[in-house]
C-alpha cells in the first residue's frame, strides 16, 4: 500500500507531483537530468586488451565515435531509459572543436588524477524535475586544450593543479554565462530556455546547437529498430523535427526563432578514426565538421537521421543577454497550438515560482538566507547528479571474447559479476571524474536526498539489492572499475534511516521496504562475516574501505611484510552492521515473532566483535597508552604489532554506537530474556561494550549498544576535538595534524613508507591519487561521527560534557558538540565576516566577481586547514549531506532532541512542516 504524507494545509505544487508520482504513478520524473558529463574513458565503453580505459576511448574521439552503454552531453536531459536525448552544444568562432560535452584531464595527464577543466554550476532543481537550471562559463577566446593538458603533465604531486582561470582564459571577463533552463507543463511536455549572457567588454558571436539525439542501439543490438527524426512542417510554417522509436513513441522538438537545421547519424566515423570505411555516408561529428569547416555536403540535405541540430547564429552585445526557446513534447503539430505565445513565459514562471516554494517548505525559519541559498544548491547538485546507467555484463564480457561459465575461461574485469544487467537511473558520485555509482557512495546520497525525494532515495537502496546488482555471494557492488572491491556496509544504516524518515513524513514506515531490504542484507552480513574475517576471530579486514590512502600500505594490495591486516575500521563497520540489523529486526519483530530470532543473532555477535576488537595487548586494535584505536598487521608468524597512524581508522570505532530506547526493548520481551540469560553466563562479554541493561540505564531509561566504553570515549574526544590534531575549522581532519611533525614511518625489506600529514592533494599514486585522507576533511565519515554523539547524547544527555576544542576551558555536552562540528562544515561553504568563502580558497575570481561568488560547488574533500575544496568539483553525492545538516540543526535544539528520541522520532515545529528525529 502507497503511504500519503501527512496533510498540510498548503501542499505546494511540487509536493504534490511527488504525491502524484507516487499514488497513482504519473511519470513525473521519466525526463530528468541522466545524461552523463563523461560518457569516454570509462570501463563500460573499454574494449582494450590491457584493460586502460582512458586510452581507448577519449575526449578526441568521444565527438567522432559511438557511445555504446550511454551518452554525454553539456546541460543535457534524456528519457529513463536514454532512448532520446537533448543537450546544448557551442562554438565562439576560435575552437578547434564545438563544444559538445566537457573537457577534463585522464588520470595520467594531471598531477593529481582525473580533472574536469571546466566551470559548471548546477544551479536549480526540483525533485521531478518540473524545474531545472544550470549555468555553464564558455570563453570567447580559444579553449586553451592544449596547454591545460602540457602543463598539468609538467607538473608533480606537490605542485598545485594548473586551474583554467590559470591560463588567463577568462582575463577580461571575455566570456559568456550559458543558462538553461528546463520547465515541465506536464511530465511529456518540456519548455526549453537558453539565455547568453555576454559578460565581456565587446560584442561577440556565438554559435548555439541545441542538438537532439538518439542513443545507437542498432549497431549494438541488431533486433533494436533504427530510430528516425526528420524535418515535418508545423502550424504556420513553423519547422518542427518530429522524432519516432517505437520503444518511446512520437516526440517533437519546436524551435523559436531563425535557425538552420542540421541532421546527421549518430554513427562512428571509422574514416577519421580508424582508417576503415564509414558504415553511413553522415557520421557523429559532422555537425563539428559542418561548423568548423563550412563544409556543406557533411550533413544530409533530405533532413533526416539520428541527430540533429538547431543551428542559432548570435551575435550579443557587451552586458547583453540573448534569449532561445524550445520545446521537447508529444504533442504533435495538429495539437500543439502556440509553442512560444505568452503562455510559455507563464510556465517557466510559474515552475520557477513553484521550485521557490518548494524549497521554503523544506527550509527552517531559523536559517539564514546564505545558508539557505547553500542548502538548496547542494539538493539542486544531487538532483542534477542522476544519470542512466547501462551496463550488461555478459553481453560485455561476451563482446570481449570471454565466456566466465566456461572451464578455463580467460581472466577479466568484472567477469564474476556476469550475471549484472544495469539499466536504470543512478545517483552518480561526480558525472564527470566518476561518471558511475560507487556502494557506500549511494548510501550517503540517499540520506541527503530523503531532504526532498524519499521515495528516489529508497528506489536507490532497493536496486543495489536486488538480483541483477547483488551478487550471488551476498556482496554489493563497489564501482565499475573492480565490482569486486569492498566499500564499508553501510546500506543497512541508510535503509533504518529512511524508514525512519518515513514515519515522520507519513506517518508510518514502509515495512515491505524493510523486510525486503532485511533478507538481502542478511546475505549481505553473511558475505562479510565469511569473506573478511579470515580466522573466524569476529575481526575483520576489507582492504581500502573507501579511504583509499589512510593506510601507510596499501590495504587492498599484498602487504610487503606477508601476513595481514586485522583493520580497525572494518571491524567498526560490521558491529554499526550488527547494531543496524538488529534495529530493524526488533522493529519487524513487532509483526512478526519470526524476526526475534534474528535480533538475538544480531545482538549476539555484536558482542563477539566487541569481544574481539576491545582487546587490549600488543594484538589488540587498543592502545591504552595512546587511548586510541588501530589497525593491526598480523605477520605470517602469529606475531602482530599495531600501525599507530592516528586516523579516521581509529575514529570509526564511535560509529558503532545505537540509543535502544525503552519502547524498543518491550516490543522484544523474549530477546531481552534470552541476552540477559547468555550475559549471565558469559559476564566476560559485557566487560567489552559501554554498558548498558539494568543498572546502566540512560536518560528516560534508555539503553546503548556501543563498542566504546565511557573511559575510552573521553580519551577518543579529547583527541578528536583537539585543534592540533583532529578538529579543523571545517570539521574533522581524516588524518590527525599530530603527524604533520610526527610522520609515521615503517621500513620494510629496505623499503621506506611512510604516512604524513597532507592537507591538501595526495603525493602518492594509490588508488589514482586523486583522493586523500591524509588530513582533508571528508563529509561522510564527518556525518557518521556526528550520528555517533548525538546518539550518546540521547543517552547520557547533560550528564557527559567534554572541552570544546579540547583544552578550551569550553565545556558542551554532545549534542552541543555535534552541532559545532555540523557548524564548522558547513562554514566551509558559508560567506564569513569578510564575504569571501572558505571552499574556493585563494581564487579571486570566485571570492569577489558578482558573476561567480553566489555559485556554489560542492567538492570531494576539504583542505584541512583552511576548508578550500579539493579533488572532484561536482562531488556533490556525499558533500550534498552539507544540505542535511543545514536542514537538521536548524530546526533541531538539544532538549526537544533529547526529549523525542526514537518514540515516534518526531515533533512538529511551529511554522515547520519539518519534523524532529533520530539518526538512525
Amino acid at each position: 500500500m502507497q503511504k500519503e504524507d501527512r496533510p498540510t494545509m498548503n501542499t505546494d505544487k511540487e509536493t504534490a507531483r511527488l504525491q502524484e508520482a507516487r499514488t497513482a504513478q504519473t511519470p513525473w520524473r521519466k525526463w530528468g537530468p541522466y545524461l552523463s558529463e563523461r560518457q569516454w574513458g570509462t570501463v563500460r565503453e573499454d574494449y582494450s586488451p590491457d584493460g586502460n580505459a582512458w586510452d581507448y576511448f577519449t575526449h578526441d574521439q568521444a565527438r567522432s565515435r559511438a557511445y555504446h552503454w550511454g551518452e554525454d552531453g553539456l546541460a543535457g536531459i534524456s528519457d529513463d531509459k536514454q532512448l532520446l536525448c537533448f543537450a546544448i552544444a557551442l562554438w565562439n568562432g576560435r575552437d578547434p572543436i564545438i563544444k559538445e560535452r566537457l573537457f577534463g584531464l585522464t588520470n595520467s595527464e594531471s598531477n593529481h588524477g582525473e580533472d574536469v577543466k571546466e566551470y559548471y554550476w548546477y544551479l536549480d532543481s526540483t525533485p521531478t524535475h518540473s524545474y531545472m537550471k544550470y549555468l555553464y562559463k564558455y570563453p570567447q577566446k580559444a579553449f586553451p586544450y592544449a596547454d591545460l593538458v602540457r602543463t598539468s603533465k609538467s607538473r608533480t604531486r606537490s605542485e598545485m593543479e594548473y586551474e583554467l582561470l590559470d591560463t588567463g582564459i577568462f582575463d577580461g571577463d571575455k566570456y559568456f554565462d550559458v543558462f538553461v533552463e528546463y520547465a515541465k507543463h506536464t511530465p511529456e511536455d518540456i519548455l526549453i530556455q537558453i539565455e547568453v549572457a555576454n559578460r565581456g567588454p565587446e560584442a561577440a558571436t556565438l554559435e548555439l546547437l541545441p542538438t537532439l539525439w538518439f542513443r545507437n542501439t542498432w549497431t549494438w543490438w541488431r533486433e533494436a529498430a533504427k530510430p528516425v527524426l526528420k524535418q515535418v512542417p508545423g502550424r504556420l510554417g513553423a519547422s518542427v523535427i518530429a522524432a519516432s522509436r517505437p520503444e518511446l513513441g512520437d516526440r517533437f522538438l519546436y524551435f523559436d526563432g531563425d535557425a538552420k537545421l542540421l541532421f546527421t547519424e549518430n554513427e562512428t566515423n571509422n574514416q577519421r578514426l580508424f582508417g576503415t570505411p564509414n558504415a553511413s555516408r553522415y557520421v557523429k561529428d559532422a555537425i563539428n565538421n559542418f561548423i568548423i569547416t563550412g563544409r556543406q555536403e557533411v550533413v544530409n540535405p533530405e533532413h533526416t537521421g539520428t541527430k540533429v541540430a538547431v543551428h542559432y547564429h548570435l551575435t550579443v552585445e557587451p552586458g547583453k543577454t540573448a534569449t532561445v526557446k524550445l520545446r521537447l513534447t508529444d504533442k504533435a503539430p495538429q495539437a500543439m497550438g502556440e509553442p512560444f505565445g505568452y503562455q510559455f513565459d507563464e510556465i517557466v514562471q510559474a515552475r520557477r515560482q513553484e521550485a521557490d516554494e518548494f524549497y521554503k517548505a523544506i527550509t527552517p525559519e531559523r536559517v539564514t538566507e546564505d545558508a539557505a541559498r547553500v542548502m538548496r544548491q547542494a539538493l539542486a547538485g544531487m538532483l542534477w547528479s542522476k544519470q542512466y546507467f547501462g551496463f550488461d555484463l555478459d553481453k560485455w564480457l561476451e563482446e570481449h571474447g570471454v565466456d566466465p561459465l566456461k572451464p578455463n575461461a580467460p581472466s577479466m574485469r568484472n567477469s564474476e559479476w556476469f550475471h549484472m544487467v544495469n539499466e536504470h537511473v543512478i545517483s552518480m558520485p561526480d558525472k564527470w571524474e566518476y561518471p558511475w555509482y560507487a556502494a557506500w557512495d549511494l548510501a550517503f546520497h540517499t540520506i541527503a536526498l530523503s531532504v526532498v525525494d524519499l521515495d528516489f532515495a529508497k528506489e536507490q537502496l532497493d536496486l543495489m539489492l536486488q538480483e541483477f546488482f547483488l551478487h550471488p555471494t551476498g556482496q554489493i557492488p563497489a564501482y565499475e572499475w573492480n565490482f569486486s572491491d569492498v566499500n564499508p556496509p553501510v546500506h543497512a544504516w541508510a535503509t533504518l534511516f529512511l524508514y525512519r524518515t518515513e514515519q515522520a513524513v507519513r506517518g508510518e514506515g514502509d515495512l515491505d521496504f524493510l523486510k525486503r531490504s532485511f533478507a538481502k542484507l542478511m546475505l549481505n552480513f553473511s558475505w562479510w562475516v565469511n569473506r573478511k574475517d579470515r580466522f573466524g576471530k569476529n575481526v575483520f579486514e576489507g582492504g581500502f574501505l573507501g579511504l583509499d590512502n589512510i593506510g601507510v600500505f596499501d590495504r587492498s594490495a599484498a602487504l610487503p611484510t606477508g601476513g595481514h591486516l586485522e583493520q580497525a575500521d572494518g571491524t567498526a563497520w560490521v558491529s554499526l552492521f550488527c547494531q543496524n540489523m538488529l534495529e530493524i529486526a526488533v522493529e519487524l519483530a513487532s509483526y512478526d515473532s519470526y524476526f526475534e530470532d534474528m535480533a538475538i543473532k544480531f545482538a549476539g555477535h555484536f558482542l563477539w566483535i566487541a569481544r574481539a576488537m576491545n582487546q587490549t595487548g600488543p594484538g589488540g586494535m587498543w592502545d591504552e597508552e595512546d587511548g586510541f584505536y588501530y589497525d593491526v598487521l598480523r605477520f605470517p608468524d602469529g606475531s602482530a604489532t599495531r600501525l599507530k597512524v592516528r586516523s579516521m581508522v581509529g575514529l570509526l570505532p564511535l560509529g558503532a554506537t545505537s540509543v535502544i530506547e525503552p519502547w524498543q526493548r518491550a516490543r522484544v520481551p523474549r530477546v531481552n530474556a534470552v541476552l540477559a540469560e547468555r550475559l549471565q553466563r558469559m559476564p566476560e562479554l559485557l566487560q567489552s561494550i559501554h554498558p548498558t541493561g539494568a543498572g546502566h540505564l540512560g536518560y528516560g531509561g534508555r539503553g546503548i549498544a556501543a563498542l566504546v566504553k565511557p573511559e575510552r570515549l573521553r580519551r577518543i574526544l579529547a583527541r578528536m576535538l583537539d585543534e592540533n590534531e583532529f578538529l579543523s575549522p571545517y570539521g574533522i581532519r581524516a588524518l590527525s595534524r599530530y603527524h604533520a611533525d610526527h610522520p609515521y614511518v615503517v621500513h620494510v625489506n629496505g623499503q621506506e613508507y611512510r604516512v604524513n600529514y597532507l592537507p591538501a592533494e595526495s603525493d602518492t599514486g594509490m588508488f589514482g591519487g586523486n583522493s586523500n585522507w591524509r588530513g582533508p576533511i571528508w563529509m561522510p565519515v564527518n556525518v557518521l561521527l556526528l550520528r555517533a554523539l548525538m546518539s550518546f547524547y540521547l543517552y547520557y544527555g547533560d550528564t557527559f560534557k567534554v572541552e570544546c576544542p579540547t583544552g578550551s576551558g569550553n565545556y558542551m555536552n554532545l549534542f552541543e558538540v555535534s552541532r559545532e562540528i555540523a557548524n564548522r562544515l558547513a562554514r566551509i561553504f558559508l560567506r564569513d565576516n569578510s564575504g569571501r568563502r572558505p571552499v574556493y580558497g585563494g581564487t579571486q575570481k570566485f571570492q569577489t566577481d558578482p558573476n561567480w561568488k553566489d555559485y556554489i560547488l560542492f567538492y570531494e574533500y576539504f583542505h584541512g586547514d583552511n576548508g578550500a575544496g579539493l579533488g572532484a568539483s561536482h562531488q556533490t553525492g556525499w558533500t550534498g549531506l552539507v544540505a542535511k545538516l543545514i536542514e537538521l540543526f536548524g530546526r533541531l535544539d538539544a532538549d526537544t532532541f533529547l526529549q523525542v528520541g526514537k518514540a515516534g522520532a518526531f515533533v512538529k515545529q511551529e511554522s515547520d512542516r519539518k519534523t524532529v528525529g533520530t539518526p538512525a
